[in-house]
């Protein structure tokens, strides 16, 4: 099952569980003003990563804890059985991608994001409502730890060395090449690392880029390299999802998520920062 669903393609039916991953502040103030008509809202800090005790040693969104995340998707009513369909306003590139690589994490395969987010929905003329949605909780989703590749520190550290190696920064090139940095304590990228950003995925339209065309474009960067050689990071490790996505959808699978990130590696000392676009 490719990762991506056409809002047009979208058949309403009961056995269909849609989220609906906005973010932000007020966030659940824009679900409730009008949202996908049964659509459940997720927050990204609160139900998709935990508070981080120290940045520095996990980044800005760490993984919540597996269980913690499975008793979630039990009050959400998502079974191992479950059909999920999920959606923020970014065209996938916030949450809606975070969410999908969690629950493909746990094992599930029957989950899709919706390629071009709300606003494709709102274009298909969707049924839309306002309101908060209540689901229809279960028990705790049966699993007991990721099963999707990721790597720590030490690992992205020893990777860029190796010419055998890829570790992609899909944060935006004046980021990566240390011109301003946003959210970060210090602006920079990992040495070693190359600039492919997210937002390469997608046409100007919002959507992304046909499945072959990401192949072609992915399959030049990673050249004779295993996928499970490539490692794929951002600021936080939730847009790096975007690009994990991607990535599946061209039917390149297997890539391994630093979910640290540049927050985890921009503030320890003991990691060299560089600038510029190499």
């Amino acid at each position: 099952m490719k990762p991506l669903i056409r809002a047009k393609d979208i058949q309403a039916a009961e056995q269909i569980i849609f989220i609906d991953a906005r973010s932000g502040s007020d966030a659940l103030q824009r679900y409730s003003s009008g949202h996908l008509k049964g659509a459940l809202h997720v927050d990204l800090d609160l139900h998709l990563s935990q508070k981080p005790t120290d940045p520095a040693y996990g980044g800005r969104h760490p993984l919540p804890d597996v269980e913690v995340f499975a008793r979630f998707l039990g009050k959400l009513g998502i079974t191992p059985r479950s059909s999920v369909i999920v959606y923020d306003d970014k065209g996938g590139a916030n949450a809606a991608a975070r969410f999908w690589w969690m629950l493909r994490a746990f094992g599930h395969t029957d989950v899709r994001v919706v390629d071009g987010g709300l606003d494709a929905l709102i274009k298909a003329e969707l049924p839309m409502f306002s309101g908060i949605e209540k689901p229809i909780d279960t028990s705790a989703y049966p699993v007991t730890t990721w099963q999707l590749p990721t790597v720590t520190i030490e690992e992205v550290a020893a990777a860029v060395k190796d010419p055998g190696r890829l570790v992609i920064d899909v944060r935006e090139a004046y980021r990566y090449r240390g011109e301003k940095e946003p959210i970060d304590l210090i602006a920079g990228h990992i040495p070693g690392a190359v600039n492919i950003p997210y937002l390469n995925n997608l046409t100007p339209d919002g959507n992304f880029k046909p499945s072959g065309e990401l192949a072609e474009e992915y399959s030049k960067a990673i050249g004779p390299r295993d996928s499970d050689d490539v490692i794929v990071h951002c600021g936080s490790g939730v847009t790096a999802c975007h690009t994990l996505l991607a990535l599946e959808q061209a039917g390149i699978q297997g890539a391994n998520l630093y979910v640290g990130s540049w927050g985890e590696w921009s503030r320890r000392d003991d990691r060299p920062i560089a600038t510029g676009n190499a």
